[in-house]
């Protein structure tokens, strides 16, 4: 894995939890992100499908503020986007059935563990594009 995976790119995180979103952000950055931002809130995405479209990763808290994301989850993967699942509802794997190949981290979880699922998300949606 180079030192810059994430070269470039603009990250979307989905977390509720404060600390976490900054720690996470900081670790996106780290790693070459160029931009980061966060939501807490599912009211904070727009309700057009289009607002996916800006971003080229993400990583998805299953739940913010009691509110599913499988929803959003499913409008990534329609758009094409890689994500991934950081989350403490890990163990439920009947949540992510709908989603075959995504990563799912439980919480908590390291850098290293991050970013290599980010690099494995990445190289699976880009290999089943030119697929």
């Amino acid at each position: 894995m180079s030192a810059n995976p994430l070269q470039g790119l603009r990250v979307l995180v989905l977390e509720d939890e404060y600390l976490i979103a900054l720690d996470v952000e900081q670790m996106c950055r780290d790693h070459g992100a160029e931009d980061v931002v966060i939501l807490r809130r599912l009211d904070e995405l727009a309700d057009d499908p289009l607002a996916v479209s800006g971003f080229q990763l993400a990583i998805v808290d299953v739940r913010l503020g009691g509110d599913t994301t499988l929803e959003f989850a499913r409008q990534l993967a329609a758009n094409r986007i890689p994500f991934v699942f950081a989350t403490g509802y890990a163990e439920t794997e009947q949540l992510f059935e709908a989603f075959p190949g995504v990563a799912v981290i439980g919480k908590p979880y390291s850098s290293d563990v991050l970013i290599a699922a980010l690099c494995a998300a990445i190289k699976r949606f880009h290999s089943s594009d030119s697929a």
